[in-house]
């Protein structure tokens, strides 16, 4: 996708071919700066501190945290593994990248891995970014329909699940760009996405950049504008997907879920094959959810009218806050999963009949 005219992958690798590239998404949309990751504890810490996020985009980056760390100690392989998988819990991306490199590495000398690290670090990229591309043109047909019945397409995302959360075109968001391509009259609601507002920072950031007609509105106007016939579809993205179809996303998604269900409208999950969990099936009771520092809820960061970035606190003194980042919505809600390889039903059945190598 493009910043201002020029391509961008959300991670690449630098001129020195070894050393990683990435946006540091903390700072967006304010500032566009690029990160130079030289260690697996850089990759890590910028896992950790979300300079890198989005479920498919972990995975990517921890995988070139191997290939770093295989350049000045392949004997450590396991130790990397472990220490680069305790980085996020709830995203299963994670593990799925980190489980690709152990089963490439772990058996090949000490001085092959790092060039095998880094071949499969790039396999894991380049997937990332077909399988979204695919998974846009999996999505699009139901943007279409709509706009072929009522000429204008009003969609609502939640969080940001655009190429900043993958490695190219994005998850929920890649049907929304081909749809803007094709010259579909379409328009995004935009989910300010509380605490860390990714929806207002990214997502707009993106659609923008972009040049795809969308407006910011708070977390809790979705179910208003449904209710008032404003949205045609609601289309997120997920961290995990469950056996049984249930779906871990930003916390807020299982709220659009019920309101979409209440109200008619079709609510729809975008995913890869790399965030299936098959072992998991009551995704309530399994996946286990990160819980986040609670200034991430107490205090704000933005811009002064005198251009300064400030942080500021919104909550009154002395009131705690908890912080869980993820929710669980329940297969019986969701209309439908967008892969890869085509559209299904969230259910076990639906799934393994996608995916039958997965059993």
């Amino acid at each position: 996708m493009k910043i201002n005219g020029i391509a961008y992958r959300s991670v690449w690798l630098d001129e020195d071919q070894w050393s990683v590239r990435i946006f540091d998404q903390t700072r967006l949309p304010w500032l566009v700066e690029q990160i130079r990751l030289t260690t697996w504890q850089e990759a890590a810490h910028a896992i950790r501190s979300m300079q890198v996020r989005g479920a498919p985009l972990i995975g990517a980056v921890a995988a070139y945290g191997v290939a770093l760390a295989m350049r000045t100690a392949p004997e450590a392989l396991d130790a990397v593994l472990e220490a680069l998988n305790e980085t996020r819990p709830t995203a299963i991306n994670l593990r799925w990248a980190l489980d690709r490199q152990r089963a490439r590495l772990h058996n090949l000398p000490i001085e092959a891995r790092a060039a095998a690290a880094y071949a499969e670090a790039a396999h894991i990229a380049d997937d990332d970014a077909e399988t979204c591309r695919r998974i846009g043109e999996n999505g699009l047909p139901l943007l279409q329909e709509i706009a072929a019945k009522k000429g204008r397409v009003n969609v609502l995302t939640h969080c940001n699940a655009g190429w900043l959360a993958t490695v190219d075109w994005g998850t929920a968001l890649a049907p929304i760009y081909m749809a803007h391509d094709a010259g579909l009259d379409i328009h995004v609601w935009v989910d300010e996405t509380r605490p860390r507002n990714q929806g207002a920072a990214l997502t707009a950031f993106e659609l923008g950049a972009h040049g795809v007609k969308h407006t910011v509105i708070a977390d809790n106007a979705g179910g208003h504008y449904m209710q008032h016939g404003e949205v045609d579809i609601v289309i997120v993205g997920t961290d995990r997907v469950t056996r049984t179809g249930d779906v871990a996303n930003k916390i807020g998604t299982y709220l659009k879920a019920l309101a979409a269900h209440d109200n008619g409208v079709p609510f729809w999950v975008a995913l890869p094959h790399s965030t299936l969990d098959m072992r998991v099936r009551d995704g309530v009771a399994e996946i286990p959810i990160e819980e986040r520092s609670g200034a991430e809820v107490t205090e704000m960061t933005g811009r002064t009218a005198d251009g300064r970035i400030e942080t500021v606190r919104v909550v009154a003194g002395g009131s705690a806050a908890a912080n869980p980042a993820f929710d669980v919505t329940p297969a019986r809600l969701v209309t439908g999963l967008i892969t890869e390889r085509g559209r299904c039903a969230a259910n076990e059945g639906a799934l393994l009949a996608m995916y039958p190598e997965k059993a």
